[in-house]
């Protein structure tokens, strides 16, 4: 069965770097890649509009989109690959949330903005928006310019306080398969020893990745957990971050305070977002 991969796109080099990071890492994998494009306008804009220039808008957008298609086709070239085009004139999370119910998307591919210059976001606002709205699919965040590099060290951050379910951590593991990457689990220190709790879901994570090859890691606990994730990432040549995101979770955290300077985490590799 092909697999089902979502690109929202609003042709910026963000989208670009989306979709060029999406089709290597699958090149060997049977996909259909769904690009999509929201024709939405914000209410207050749209009264001072025409039908006519609506219309135009829907054409400009429509033309953009198979110009899009055709390039990815004729460039990618890969006889695993088929694409299709989705234009919606939903607000893009609605636009989302359509496409993954019609046509069982199994992953969301989004590009984001990097922190130099005057763009000190940690993702651009529509991937903020979907990583809050979208609940039922992953989504996977390219940092703009990132080149590819064959995710063969995937890191999952853990404090083993919260139960993972199998549900959550397939998507994991769907990523693990494509390159037979190795998970690395890393647990950041707060305490000497683990508790009750954590030692059982540190167990439950072992059933789960029993197939897969898989290491624990801990590290030293310093004042930001952003300092720790940027240091192990590094330290353990990580190619891709992945993280359930749940109430009170760091991703949580991060995306309710966008500003980089107060934060001092962006995104140097690519980052799964796995819906709880």
């Amino acid at each position: 069965m092909k697999r089902a991969i979502l690109i929202p796109t609003d042709f910026s080099d963000n989208s670009w770097s989306a979709i060029g990071y999406a089709l290597q890492l699958y090149k060997d994998v049977e996909c259909i890649f769904y690009l999509l494009h929201s024709t939405a306008i914000k209410v207050s804009t749209l009264s001072n509009l025409s039908n006519k220039v609506t219309e135009t808008i829907k054409n400009n957008a429509l033309k953009e989109l198979l110009e899009m298609k055709d390039l990815v086709e004729v460039n990618n070239g890969n006889a695993n690959h088929d694409f299709q085009i989705i234009l919606s004139p939903q607000e893009l999370n609605k636009a989302i949330k359509k496409a993954i119910e019609e046509w069982k998307i199994d992953l969301i591919v989004m590009g984001t903005k990097g922190s130099t210059g005057a763009r000190e976001f940690f993702f651009g606002s529509n991937t903020v928006h979907v990583v809050q709205h979208i609940r039922n699919c992953p989504v996977l965040i390219v940092p703009e310019d990132y080149n590819f590099i064959k995710p063969l060290q995937i890191a999952f951050p853990t404090d083993y306080n919260r139960f993972y379910s199998l549900k959550e951590i397939r998507p994991l593991k769907q990523l693990a398969d494509v390159y037979d990457s190795k998970i690395r689990i890393v647990h950041i220190n707060e305490e000497d020893d683990l508790n009750d709790v954590q030692d059982y879901n540190l167990m439950e994570l072992q059933t789960y990745l029993s197939d897969y090859d898989y290491s624990f890691h801990w590290m030293p606990k310093y004042a930001k957990k952003v300092a720790e994730i940027n240091d192990f990432i590094e330290e353990l040549g990580i190619d891709i971050l992945a993280m359930v995101n749940y109430k009170h979770s760091f991703i949580e955290k991060i995306i309710n305070e966008p500003v980089i300077k107060k934060i001092g985490f962006h995104p140097k590799i690519p980052f799964l977002v796995i819906p709880e």
